[in-house]
This record gives structure tokens, sequence and C-alpha cells, in this order.
């Protein structure tokens, strides 16, 4: 019996030994693996989106217009945003600080008389930060033959236009442009210009999407 009590201390106490060796962790099995490591981004670290190179600058004229009637949008306006939509560019509205009379004939007398008298009507404001831009697309309805009087007042006061890229487009009753586009780098003092584009107004309101499509193969044609 003695024996026995031996032994059984014996086992005893060579398991106790083994037990102080290497102690072995396992993870519990409701444990989940670490999330993928990220790195986080605060506000200040983002980059801010580039500028964009092209801005719009145009005169339109809602109100009575020909052959469409009274329209809330001026169809040079519109022409303007399918550039915009186009190419990304900024947009810049000219903006006389005398609006011309909603009156179809009305304003046609004034832009008449205007033109006679080579006035230079004043504008609210110039483009502040146009250093910014390389292309200028430059629009503008057709009166009696040539640029709104309010369009010489901006190519004549706006800083900067010697540098740039001006590529014109208008409306007028018809798909045609006067000409007077080719006087633009004299008026603006050496500003380079590209082949530009005449829209029939009345297309503007009744087909836009026909014109979108012009607008569109042009502006591919240009590489935009």
């Amino acid at each position: 019996m003695r024996k026995i009590l031996v032994v059984a201390l014996s086992l005893l106490m060579l398991v106790l030994a083994a037990g102080c060796g290497e102690k072995v962790e396992t993870k519990p099995e409701n444990e989940s693996a670490p999330p993928d490591t990220q790195t986080e981004i605060t506000p200040d670290e983002q980059v801010a989106a580039e500028p964009s190179k092209f801005l719009v600058v145009y005169f339109s004229r809602p109100g009575d217009n020909y052959e469409v009637g009274v329209i809330a949008k001026g169809n040079t306006e519109i022409v303007a945003e399918m550039i915009k939509d186009k190419t990304g560019a900024d947009m810049f509205q000219i903006m006389p600080v005398t609006p011309y009379p909603e009156d179809y004939r009305e304003c046609t007398e004034i832009a008449k008389q205007e033109q006679a008298e080579n006035r230079r009507p004043a504008i609210g404001a110039l483009v502040d930060n146009i250093s910014q831009y390389d292309t200028i697309f430059l629009g503008y309805p057709i009166w009696w033959g040539d640029f709104p009087m309010a369009v010489y007042t901006f190519l004549e006061n706006q800083p900067e236009l010697n540098s740039k890229t001006i590529i014109p487009f208008c409306t007028s009753a018809g798909e045609y442009m006067t000409g007077k586009e080719n006087n633009i780098p004299e008026i603006s003092r050496g500003a380079t210009v590209r082949e530009g584009i005449g829209i029939k107004g009345k297309d503007c309101q009744d087909h836009p999407e026909q014109v979108r499509e012009k607008v569109n193969a042009w502006l591919t044609g240009l590489g935009y």
C-alpha cells in the first residue's frame, strides 16, 4: 500500500512539473480578427480640385425676343450652359448697369442708337481672377450685324485678355457669324482667336438637343 502511495505521489509531481513549462495562449473562438490598417486623410490633407482653365463669358437677354416671343432665359445663355456642360468651364455674365428693355422693338431701337453713337454702356463688373484661365469662350447675340455694345465694354476694359485664347459663339436669326469676331485681337490688345460658331436663336428654344449636338461637335473639333 505504501508503494502504491509513493508511486501516485511521484506521478503527481511529474504532472505539476510539466505544467510549469511554456504557457500557450489560445484565442477565444468569438474574438474577431483586427481590421485592416487604414490611413485616415484629414480635411487639411485633402488636395483641392484643380480650378477650371476655361471661362465662358457671355451677354444674353431674356424677355421678348425675335421669332420666339417672351423667354425666361436668353438664347446665348442656353448655348453658354451647353459649353459649360461639355468643358467644365466657369461662367461669367456681362451685365449692363442699365438693363435693356424687355420689349423687343424698344430694345432694338436702343441697341441701334448705341451702335450709331459708338457708346460703351457701363457693365456691373469685370472678371477679377481672369489670370487663372487659359481659354475664354465669348458669347453674344448679333445686334444690327455687330456685338452688343456692352461686349465692347468688356473687351476694351478687361485686363489680361491679350494673353488669352478667345473662342466666340453667337446667336441670331440664322447660323452665321458676322466677321466682327476677327477684330477681337485688335480690341483686346492681342488675344488669339479660334474658330467660332453661330447658332440660330429660335433653335435654342425649340430644338435644344439638336443645338447641343452641334455645340458638342464644334467643341470636339477644337479639341475640347
